[in-house]
């Protein structure tokens, strides 16, 4: 797996396809990502994002796709044990969750997407926001120099 980073609109790009095919809001973007944070982490562990869909199993809480961003920032830079500080972490997923919030006007899925689960309108409206999020999130792992490889295969 090449760890380039891709230009942010083929993040967008490839969230998207992943949304085509059938995965939720946060499995498209732990998948597009999955890649560049963690590519140690096997495809499988698709399964810890899925909970996240339609705001915490269409709960309307928090967007997954922005849940799924968070996820795989804990990937890159979260810790592995209560020894390990965690204000960079908790620094990194509040900028990024005020940046997403300066985007979209919101971090929680009813508002973000009014439309009914399952309709057209919710699934074309859940589309820009899964690509767009993941355009919003290749910025952020590129400006703050979030991606590359270590030692254990996981980003630095």
């Amino acid at each position: 797996m090449s760890n380039k980073l891709p230009i942010p609109s083929e993040a967008g790009k490839r969230a998207g396809e992943y949304h085509q095919m059938g995965y939720n809001c946060s499995e498209s973007i732990f998948l597009t990502f999955r890649e560049y944070l963690a590519p140690a982490v096997g495809e499988d562990f698709v399964r810890i994002a899925t909970p996240f869909g339609g705001g915490l199993g269409r709960a309307g809480c928090i967007c997954g796709a922005l849940s799924g961003a968070v996820l795989m920032l804990g990937f890159a830079k979260g810790r592995t044990t209560y020894k390990v500080p965690r204000k960079e972490s908790y620094l990194l997923s509040n900028d990024l969750e005020k940046r997403f919030k300066e985007r979209f006007g919101s971090t929680c899925c009813r508002s973000l997407n009014r439309h009914p689960f399952g309709s057209p309108e919710q699934g074309e409206t859940c589309m820009r926001i899964i690509c767009e999020t993941a355009e919003l999130f290749m910025e952020f792992i590129k400006e703050k120099g979030i991606a590359g490889d270590d030692e254990d295969g996981m980003a630095l």
